[in-house]
């Protein structure tokens, strides 16, 4: 009888062990302006390191993923919702999803990922310990190092074209700095403006027989039409570099770029911290510091370069004339 008695007890204190652990399940709301493989990676990253810490989706934490397709206007109504459903904590990646996040989401901790610059654009008044709801970190490029790179395939380039949509604060940072690049190397960089996706292919069409070479940096508008511009320059043999490593195997020459599963991962850690106790404003934001180089040859090949023996041996990953990676994984 006692036996049983005891049984019974350990049966109600496992119940009440699984529903306290049903009643802790953590809601995070995450936030993305637009699907492209880069800002896909990122968000990969950061539910991975959230798993190493011990919040696994589906067992302690529950995701309500939300994307705004491409349009700004979307941002504020998703942060809405994230505030009026009270959630844990919020994931913005873009720096357009993460400003809508910061003016709506009051009191809610944010961790921001894939900004360029957070402290111009509002999100947090300094880098380091903010003092505020928010933290997280920043993917601001190598600009100059990415054109001094790119530069060393085409040597003979004079005349940069790119491609962005004008309105996305997060991309002028970059073409202020690209511009800047490019005349100190001794050119002049030609830019086509964009709204929207579907205007991309027109723009790269507009550069053509403009530009020796295109470079397209971390403008989601463009980049989530990629192919587009890919067409063109295998059309007309213009080459083609990028500034996000994934947009390498879908036609471009080459990026020497952020990896940003690991930007996401980082910013997984941080929400690690506030998911354990911490404070966002005390978790430092910082910058993203760790570059590589990714090469297709098959793009080379059919844009018209050929790529030096040294970058070969510099690449971290590469592409050869068939599609195949060779090098890296």
């Amino acid at each position: 009888m006692k036996k049983a008695w005891i049984l019974g007890l350990v049966a109600v204190f496992l119940l009440a062990g699984v529903f306290a652990a049903q009643a802790k399940m953590i809601h995070i709301g995450e936030t993305q302006i637009v699907s492209h493989p880069a800002l896909n990676n990122d968000s990969k990253g950061f539910k991975k390191a959230l798993e190493e810490e011990g919040f696994v989706e589906g067992k302690n934490v529950v995701f309500d993923r939300r994307n705004a397709q491409g349009e700004m206007s979307n941002c504020y109504p998703i942060a809405q919702k994230f505030m009026d459903d009270k959630v844990d904590l919020i994931h913005a990646i873009s720096t357009p999803s993460a400003q809508a996040c910061v003016k709506v989401c009051k009191g809610i901790p944010i961790v921001f990922s894939s900004v360029t610059d957070p402290v111009k654009t509002g999100i947090v008044p300094k880098l380091g310990k903010t003092g505020t709801n928010v933290t997280g970190v920043s993917d601001r490029w190598p600009i100059t190092l990415q054109c001094k790179m790119y530069q060393r395939f085409v040597p003979n380039a004079k005349r940069w074209g790119t491609i962005y949509n004008p309105g996305d604060i997060n991309v002028t940072f970059h073409i202020k700095e690209m511009k800047k690049a490019v005349q100190a190397m001794g050119g002049k960089l030609v830019e086509a403006h964009v709204s929207s996706s579907a205007e991309v292919m027109q723009a790269a069409q507009s550069l053509v027989g403009r530009v020796d070479a295109i470079h397209i940096t971390s403008d989601n508008t463009c980049v989530t039409a990629l192919e587009a511009v890919v067409k063109v320059c295998n059309q007309n043999h213009i080459p083609l570099f990028v500034g996000d490593r994934d947009s390498v195997p879908r036609g471009a020459i080459a990026a020497y770029g952020l990896d940003y599963f690991l930007v996401g991962y980082e910013a997984g850690k941080k929400a690690a911290q506030i998911l354990k106790g911490k404070k966002p404003g005390e978790i430092p934001a910082g910058r993203a510091t760790k570059f590589t180089l990714w090469i297709n040859l098959k793009a080379a090949k059919i844009q018209g370069v050929t790529v030096p023996k040294d970058l070969l041996k510099k690449a971290n990953k590469i592409w050869d004339v068939n599609g195949k990676v060779v090098k890296g994984s």
